[in-house]
């Protein structure tokens, strides 16, 4: 891969992080009751949609440590009780995660800045969560990263529209110099 790939990894990274702080004031303005009713979404409400957000990365993150630079970065991550249940709370209120989250895209960030053009050529061998085992392309699985998380946040930004909060704009071109 080269330097724009891995320069699209940064902005990635760093939209994320933006991301999510948006996300999460508008999700704390609704509070914990309405942010953690169920709104028949996949993992039912606001709290448990970002909550799951949260639990992939982890899951994910513990996969990328396994690369062969052992980024340094991914040394000190979250232990989950499970590595098989994407629902598993790690929080009891949208403050509580929302910390969590800080800290996990800091994380995300420094290490997204150590990872070098060449370390997305690697292929990665991962178990899922089924316990399948597979061997895929380093960089192509970043791609999957950030997009789940952008998928999850597209369905979590209609949540909390529907509840009567703007979250504001959310197009990447916001980041694009």
């Amino acid at each position: 891969m080269n330097n724009e790939n891995w320069y699209n990894l940064q902005l990635m990274s760093q939209y994320n992080q933006w991301m999510n702080q948006k996300i999460y004031q508008a999700a704390q303005q609704l509070g914990n009751e309405a942010s953690q009713q169920d709104q028949r979404a996949f993992f039912g409400s606001i709290f448990g949609t970002l909550n799951h957000i949260w639990v992939a990365d982890i899951i994910w993150l513990r996969r990328f440590s396994q690369h062969p630079q052992q980024y340094s970065s991914l040394s000190s991550l979250p232990k989950l009780s499970s590595y098989t249940a994407l629902d598993q709370l790690v929080a009891n209120d949208i403050e509580t995660l929302n910390k969590l989250r800080q800290e996990l895209d800091r994380t995300i960030i420094q290490w997204c800045e150590k990872i070098a053009p060449a370390d997305l050529e690697h292929s990665l061998e991962y178990f899922d969560t089924k316990e399948n085992l597979y061997n895929k392309n380093f960089g192509l699985l970043l791609q999957h990263f950030f997009n789940h998380q952008t998928h999850h946040r597209g369905q979590v930004s209609t949540l909390i529209v529907q509840q009567g909060v703007d979250v504001g704009v959310t197009d990447l071109l916001k980041l694009i110099p």
